[in-house]
């Protein structure tokens, strides 16, 4: 029993460590190919530990008109839910340290934990910018969460009815069994709409250009995180570089979870690198065409419009995936 305990805790710790550091190495790729298809130098790619290193060491500055306890506190449940999510993750090919019966529904929630604390540490701040960032992030969340588990709920019921009685809202279990073999030409067509559904959300869930709209620079000064400095902006820093490595990694597993070594002829321990590293490579495909391409390509919109694109067209793909995917069944 002390043996499992110790081997999930030295687990625990290497995905805690790893997933931070890829996060942070996608920040900083991210940061820099964005510059680059500007026309413009931009950072190191280890800037974002650089960034991390000197907020540690400021001074944690909270307002005089703040909730104090609030203000503090959200941060670090912003990252503590991140990190969870870690746990729930196919990383590599390798089972989750964490799963259960209905782990994608948790995941769903999961998701939605940093939002909340972004808002309520928002509110907390006592500032009218700060304020106005978490009405703004109170809006995207109610548009974008709702494709969202479309999405994730229409994947988990179709491979309910190729296995009957399988835990199919299992994350690990959807990983193992991809659609695109078991469905027909309508459900192809389906789990397309679906992927193009959960691109389209990821750079929303993140907070990325064009749909930074509850920070926004240039329109109210930071926004959501207008107050914030030190180790507590530091912790939300943090929370957003893992949040784009569990994001990429929620599409590789949903959508991609092929390995590499079967093709190969490998297995065993260079098995497992070969995966491994076709897996990081899946992750940033991902990450450069949802967040990078996207916030080079657009500028920031209005949040009326943030609500009706997700409202409307996206919720509407989503919704004729789901069909298709349906219909697949009876064709």
């Amino acid at each position: 029993m002390s043996g499992t305990l110790l081997n999930a805790v030295w687990q625990g710790i290497v995905i805690l460590v790893g997933g931070t550091l890829l996060g942070m190495i996608y920040k900083g790729l991210d940061r820099k190919l964005a510059a680059q298809m500007q026309g413009r130098i931009g950072p190191p790619i280890r800037q974002p530990f650089f960034d991390v290193i000197k907020l540690m060491v400021k001074e944690n500055v909270v307002p005089d008109h703040a909730v104090g306890w609030l203000y503090n506190l959200m941060p670090l449940l912003s990252l503590a839910s991140v990190a969870t999510l870690l746990f729930y993750l196919p990383l590599g090919g390798f089972q989750p340290l964490l799963g259960g019966f209905g782990d994608l529904i948790l995941i769903l929630y999961l998701l939605a934990v940093p939002s909340i604390a972004m808002v309520l540490g928002g509110f907390a701040a006592g500032s009218p910018l700060a304020t106005v960032g978490a009405q703004r992030e109170m809006v995207m969340m109610m548009a974008y969460e709702f494709p969202l588990a479309i999405t994730f709920l229409s994947l988990g019921w179709t491979l309910s009815t190729f296995m009957p009685g399988a835990h199919v809202f299992s994350l690990s279990v959807l990983a193992a069994n991809p659609l695109w073999g078991m469905v027909g030409p309508l459900g192809v067509i389906g789990l397309i709409l679906l992927f193009a559904a959960l691109m389209i959300v990821t750079p929303a869930e993140l907070a990325k250009i064009p749909f930074d709209i509850p920070e926004a620079e240039t329109e109210i000064a930071g926004g959501i995180l207008a107050e914030y400095s030190g180790r507590n902006m530091a912790m939300f820093y943090l929370a957003d570089a893992i949040k784009m490595v569990v994001m990429g990694s929620l599409t590789v597993a949903l959508f991609f979870p092929y390995g590499l070594s079967g093709l190969v002829g490998l297995s065993g321990a260079w098995g497992s690198v070969i995966d491994v590293a076709f897996y990081l490579v899946k992750v940033f495909v991902v990450i450069f065409f949802a967040v990078i391409v996207v916030r080079v390509a657009f500028a920031r919109i209005k949040i009326g419009q943030a609500a009706r694109l997700f409202w409307l067209p996206i919720t509407g793909i989503s919704l004729l995936g789901m069909l298709l995917l349906t219909l697949d069944r009876f064709v």
